[in-house]
């Protein structure tokens, strides 16, 4: 037993830490969007980081619940609450047996939740993850998002982990109307001159409707041009590339991106800079400042560590 689906929301999913080690042959990793709200959750639910949870996308679904259970919610802020009673954000809950769990849409605050349920939910790996990987048809429920009447059990449900009273955080505020993003120029910043790279950085560009778990499209007033016609030979692509076509409009990819591609990349996004995007929404506006790739990597250990003092102080481990 575990929950079944009575309002699937607007884009519901599967999503563990990702699909690694396939790219090669055309499967990007998915997972989590918004990894930082992703992993928090699952830490404060008991689990292992990259344990499978629910990632919601502007409005939220209701899942009635089979058996008791504790959970954590975290990342945009959707209102959840117990029949008809609000749950707090960024703690752990139990959840009793037949009541409902019911989201609503996003208050403005982030646009991705993440349900996180302690004992992990029994959903069936595929090349060894649980996430959903919608344009493949992989993972997840049947590869696609959640609809009406389904039903997934939990693993190894849980009525009380330890320390319930320290099992909370102070929930996160998401960028408003501007974000800030640092960016790792490269692998084809040079099909680019320096004043084009300047201008990269120099001005702001506005996230289109063009936003989803593949790609966000930007728009820029002043186009980006190429020395070249922007094409190169296709290689790997990350999360967090900037695209830029022939066009000369950036496009960041993302969890679902394709594995490869033959646009230029002018840089990078850093990782710890994702999750800011992740929760923002059409119409903000973006502005990027270039890093070193040694401040990236250290900013990346620091957030590591960050999770490893967490996951100790909850849970009494150090990975």
């Amino acid at each position: 037993m575990g929950i079944i689906i009575e309002n699937p929301g607007i884009l519901t999913t599967v999503q563990d830490e990702g699909r690694f080690g396939y790219q090669q042959f055309g499967v990007s990793p998915a997972g989590p969007m918004d990894t930082k709200s992703f992993r928090i959750a699952n830490l404060l639910a008991g689990n292992e980081r990259g344990e499978g949870a629910l990632e919601m996308t502007f409005q939220g679904a209701s899942l009635r619940f089979e058996e008791d259970n504790v959970i954590a919610v975290t990342g945009a802020d959707m209102s959840p609450n117990v029949d008809g009673e609000p749950v707090p954000m960024y703690q752990a809950v139990r959840i009793p047996a037949g009541a409902v769990l019911t989201f609503g849409m996003t208050n403005g605050n982030g646009c991705r939740s993440y349900i996180a349920f302690a004992g992990g939910l029994d959903i069936a790996p595929v090349m060894g993850s649980k996430s959903t990987l919608m344009r493949n048809e992989l993972g997840g429920m049947n590869g696609r998002k959640l609809e009406k009447g389904d039903r997934i059990g939990f693993v190894q449900p849980k009525t009380e982990l330890p320390f319930m009273g320290k099992r909370k955080l102070v929930p996160e505020t998401f960028p408003k109307k501007e974000l800030t993003l640092r960016v790792v120029r490269g692998p084809q910043d040079y099909e680019f001159t320096e004043e084009e790279c300047r201008k990269f950085f120099w001005y702001s560009a506005k996230i289109t409707n063009e936003f989803d778990r593949m790609g966000c499209r930007l728009w820029r007033e002043e186009p980006l041009r190429h020395i070249g016609d922007g094409n190169i030979i296709t290689d790997g692509i990350s999360f967090g590339s900037i695209q830029v076509p022939p066009n000369g409009q950036p496009i960041i990819m993302l969890a679902d991106r394709q594995s490869t591609g033959g646009y230029t990349k002018i840089g990078s996004v850093i990782s710890v800079d994702l999750p800011k995007l992740m929760q923002s929404m059409a119409g903000y506006k973006v502005r990027f400042i270039e890093v070193s790739i040694e401040l990236a990597q250290d900013l990346y250990v620091r957030q590591a560590e960050e999770f490893d003092r967490l996951d100790e102080r909850l849970n009494g481990k150090n990975q």
